[in-house]
């Protein structure tokens, strides 16, 4: 495996201050999703952004990210890809991530590939029926494996920002750029399983790219602690990361 499984660590975070301009949709008829517009003047015509999200869903931090991703040009779909069935931040006592993975909270709505990719697919085609004909996709945590598993599907390039769940031979079978940013401290993506992603990437021949960021652990680019300096920094540097790897190859 490139990235290790979900844990206690992909819900611990700070919810960040800000609000949300884009606007709450559905697609294909039942999806709940989240769509932020760019401003007439700084649109890329035919450009957009799929952002998959990681285990909290659709949920202030991440509305605010796509926003920022709009600002830049860019029409953001983010869709629910946990049914209804996302996590809370900083949830409290015991949690079987594993069992929540597989089964869900109601041990009826699981969130495996086979009910996550057909989400993904049908993002893919809302993004497409507005007018989008080249898809960037960006994936923190959870969503990262859904960018890698896709671009056979539409996806043209990719960033991740500390992935879970990303199999080898997922990362292996991508077809175009993929652009990673990564934590100092990271049980799930630790050194050993980055350098291995390195190994698999270049043996790819494509575009690839992975940034380590200091004094920063799992999650920090989408539920830091903006009053620590090094914290907000990276975030922001991973955001701009992204911003860059659109603009050159998307």
């Amino acid at each position: 495996m490139a990235s290790g499984h979900v844990d206690k660590c992909c819900v611990v975070g700070t919810l960040h201050e800000g609000e949300a301009t884009g606007k709450d949709i559905k697609i294909d008829g039942t999806i709940d999703a989240y769509l932020a517009t760019p401003p007439a003047d700084k649109a890329q015509e035919g450009k957009g952004i799929l952002f998959i999200p990681d285990v909290i869903g659709i949920w202030q931090n991440s509305k605010l990210l796509a926003d920022n991703y709009a600002a830049q040009g860019y029409t953001v779909l983010l869709p629910d890809i946990f049914n209804g069935d996302a996590l809370k931040l900083n949830r409290s006592g015991e949690f079987d991530f594993v069992s929540w993975v597989t089964k869900g909270s109601t041990g009826d709505n699981p969130h495996t590939p086979a009910a996550v990719d057909p989400i993904i697919i049908k993002g893919i085609k809302a993004l497409q029926d507005l007018g989008i004909k080249r898809i960037g996709a960006v994936g923190y945590c959870f969503g990262a494996k859904y960018v890698v598993r896709h671009y056979k599907d539409g996806i043209d390039v990719g960033f991740v920002a500390h992935p879970t769940m990303v199999e080898e031979d997922e990362l292996a079978a991508i077809t175009g750029p993929l652009s990673i940013a990564a934590a100092q401290t990271d049980s799930i993506f630790p050194t050993e399983k980055r350098h291995k992603s390195e190994e698999i990437l270049i043996k790819t021949g494509l575009p690839f790219q992975i940034n380590l960021y200091s004094g920063v652990v799992h999650g920090f680019a989408v539920r830091c602690d903006t009053s620590v300096k090094i914290e907000k920094f990276s975030k922001e540097q991973a955001f701009f990361q992204a911003v860059t790897w659109f603009n050159e190859h998307l």
